[in-house]
């Protein structure tokens, strides 16, 4: 069975969408079988993966609303081993519409747990909010990764996140666990990067990955390439960082490659 991890933040412009894409490219370099779910109306992870999210149908939003099997929503990536469930507009309507659903926290659950058998890892891209879509992502998953962007106000709001997780476990029985923070958009030569660094190791200590992804040229022009950092500059600081992410992520999961 598959392992289904978000990438959850409510703060926007941490890294979410690029941390997903990398890290299931990477991931499925190495050898296992990845699916994406974007669950973020903007659909930063559909069009960086050279998807237009105007143009599809078959999309998140669907399988969310019971209306589509996630099968029926699952396209090919240009990389082997790693597929996609798009995300549009329509997905903002979501919000409104589940109020209404008796197991409106359990929709997405529901909808994946027939593809846990077919992938090895299932990422979940968040909203950068604490709605229902992000309630309903982590109650699908068995863990959750937080991308933390090292620059001022990087904390702010880490709190809440940990106390909703907290609110999951003990009021709706989540068995979501934290897998780990990811800090990004880091600059050695900026002394407030390396500071929140040491706070954030010093305060979560054995919650924070060792890879740390720097801010690259690289990475920032990937996808408007369409590209993964894999495809677009494998070679690139930011590549590397990402290579060891995944890396990490199957040493903790008892992986040997």
């Amino acid at each position: 069975m598959g392992k289904i991890i978000s990438f959850c933040n409510q703060k926007g412009g941490v890294g979410k969408s690029t941390s997903v894409i990398n890290a299931g490219a990477y991931l499925s370099a190495l050898g296992r079988k990845v699916l994406l779910v974007d669950l973020d109306s903007q659909g930063n992870t559909t069009s960086g993966l050279g998807l237009k999210p105007r143009e599809i149908q078959e999309t998140s939003y669907l399988v969310i609303m019971g209306n589509l099997p996630a099968a029926k929503a699952i396209k090919n990536t240009e990389l082997a081993g790693m597929d996609i469930i798009p995300a549009n507009q329509d997905l903002a309507g979501a919000t409104v519409e589940l109020v209404h659903f008796e197991d409106r926290d359990l929709k997405l659950k529901k909808a994946l747990e027939a593809e846990k058998q077919n992938y090895d890892y299932i990422l979940i891209d968040c909203p950068p909010s604490l709605g229902i879509l992000t309630v309903n992502a982590l109650m699908a998953s068995d863990e959750v990764i937080i991308p933390v962007q090292c620059e001022y106000y990087a904390l702010e709001g880490l709190g809440q996140l940990l106390e909703t997780i907290n609110l999951l476990k003990n009021h709706l029985g989540a068995h979501i666990q934290i897998k780990g923070a990811l800090l990004t958009m880091f600059d050695r030569r900026n002394r407030l990067s390396r500071e929140i660094v040491k706070e954030m190791r010093r305060n979560f200590p054995g919650y924070v990955f060792e890879a740390i992804i720097p801010r690259n040229v690289y990475l920032a022009e990937a996808p408007s390439f369409s590209k993964t950092i894999l495809q677009h500059d494998p070679y690139s600081h930011g590549a590397k960082a990402y290579r060891q992410f995944a890396e990490e992520i199957l040493k903790i999961d008892g992986y040997k490659n």
